[in-house]
């Protein structure tokens, strides 16, 4: 019998990966969640990673997210902060655009990483 996991269950095992400093870890996770629920399942798990990184105190509304620099950032933490951005403003069609456009260009690993990396970085700053 398959245990079923919920995004929310694969994103909580990726960042438990991450503060063991398990990188092959979290990619042996998304690797199974992409086996398992295909590439709309692991961009279901970039969503609990942002969502997760936000936290449950934003209140609902339009939000400008200030991140200092990032257009000479490197591409994985401009592209974490353009898809948190998309997320916090409930843009969809921008977040997907995004997962896609990493997809497409062989990027999204990195991004991925990025992405488990600064919800751990966030969460400790909030702890």
């Amino acid at each position: 019998m398959r245990s079923h996991h919920t995004p929310y269950d694969d994103a909580a095992i990726i960042l438990d990966s991450v503060l063991a400093d398990d990188l092959a870890g979290v990619m042996s996770q998304f690797q199974k969640v992409r086996l398992r629920a295909g590439d709309a399942g692991v961009y279901s798990v970039a969503v609990c990673l942002a969502a997760t990184l936000v936290g449950e105190q934003l209140p609902p509304g339009q939000w400008a997210l200030d991140y200092p620099d990032i257009d000479g950032a490197e591409y994985g933490p401009r592209w974490v902060a353009r898809f948190v951005s998309a997320y916090v403003n409930d843009d969809e069609p921008t977040a997907s655009a995004l997962y896609r456009a990493a997809l497409a260009d062989g990027t999204l690993n990195e991004c991925l990483l990025t992405l488990a990396g600064s919800t751990i970085a966030t969460l400790r700053r909030r702890a």
